[in-house]
């Protein structure tokens, strides 16, 4: 799975976790236990923000690239359940970095980091949200499995809400204030881990730069519209590095070989042309190992977690994709990289 460790988490960034040897079909339970007991894929178990028809896909410019993404009701989705926030998106290039002088724009670009300060998520449930079990259960596990602890809120300001909605979606990372984590009545404690997923930091399994070496994309086969959900995040135009040997199937955060099919065949396929299924039961071994990387234990007293930059790592900071190599930045224009430096939270060019 696709994991930031940093700052409002983009596509093609840098993955965490060791290679998951859990079998989706042996993961039945909440807990993770293995019981041998067959999971049987159903479309509804891959997660997409409007369960009835695609929305108008449409290319919008994100973090310095132009991505497609579903418009629903004024919101942008990418890859079928990852909301992004309205400030980021623009139908126009907007400038994200400056010469030495230059005065910036007044506009913004979304400046807080992805990652949730001291293990703590804050939440709050909508009090019209049906079967709200589903998500005391799902953070319960997440509990139980990682170093992550969640928090009811009082006055935080920044803090996920569990809301009702046409199917399941959520943000990547904290992006600061209220972030919507939607779940309609069919969207299950399964899914429901699924999207804290994204909300603390993850993309999806398939879609990592390094994937056609596991798996083979049947986009014929795939729902019209819905095809750009199967794109790595090296077609989207962003650059990454992978820091696992193989791509994990048993990842929650993984689709199954007959998600979004059109037609009853699968969309996806092992290399060998077996297929698999999706797993919505629980965070596997290495969903577990990759988060515990991201949220080191904290004992905690409320300190923000100092971050590490890795070189040969992109993140996402102060609304530009950055390469981080030889400790310094680099952004990837058409020209080729070129060096950056942040000064007062502004991109300006080296």
């Amino acid at each position: 799975m696709k994991k930031m460790k940093l700052a409002y988490l983009l596509p093609a960034l840098a993955l965490l976790v060791s290679c998951s040897k859990d079998d989706p079909n042996e993961l039945n339970e909440i807990d993770g236990t293995e019981t041998g007991v067959e999971i049987v894929e159903t479309e509804s178990m891959a997660e997409v923000a409007n369960a009835d028809v695609p929305g108008n896909v449409r290319e919008m410019f994100f973090g310095g690239h132009k991505i497609p993404v579903e418009e629903f009701n004024g919101e942008y989705v990418y890859q079928g359940d990852i909301l992004l926030p309205k400030d980021m998106v623009s139908e126009q290039e907007v400038q994200v970095v400056y010469e030495r002088g230059e005065a910036p724009e007044n506009k913004s670009v979304g400046r807080t980091s992805a990652r949730w300060p001291d293990n703590t998520v804050y939440y709050a449930i909508d009090s019209n949200l049906d079967n709200k079990t589903r998500v005391y259960d799902a953070i319960k596990h997440w509990e139980a499995k990682t170093n992550i602890q969640f928090v009811e809120r009082t006055s935080q300001s920044n803090y996920v809400y569990f809301v009702s909605g046409s199917g399941c979606s959520s943000y990547i990372g904290m992006i600061g204030g209220k972030q919507n984590i939607t779940l309609s009545s069919s969207c299950s404690t399964g899914n429901t881990i699924h999207e804290i997923g994204h909300a603390i930091g993850l993309w999806h399994e398939q879609a990592r730069v390094d994937r056609d070496n596991y798996i083979t994309i049947n986009y014929n086969n795939i729902q019209s519209g819905r095809e750009h959900n199967f794109y790595t995040y090296a077609q989207q135009g962003f650059d990454g590095a992978e820091f696992t040997n193989a791509l994990d199937f048993g990842s929650i955060m993984m689709y199954g070989s007959y998600s979004f099919s059109s037609n009853g065949q699968p969309t996806i396929v092992k290399k060998d042309g077996s297929t698999f299924n999706i797993q919505r039961s629980g965070l596997s071994t290495g969903d577990v190992t990759g988060i515990n990387n991201m949220y080191p234990y904290s004992s905690g007293g409320g300190e923000t977690q100092t971050e590490i930059y890795v070189n040969g790592e992109t993140y996402y900071i102060s609304g530009l994709t950055v390469l981080r190599y030889l400790d310094t930045w680099y952004f990837s224009t058409k020209y080729g990289y070129k060096r950056v430096e942040l000064i007062n939270d502004r991109w300006y060019w080296v």
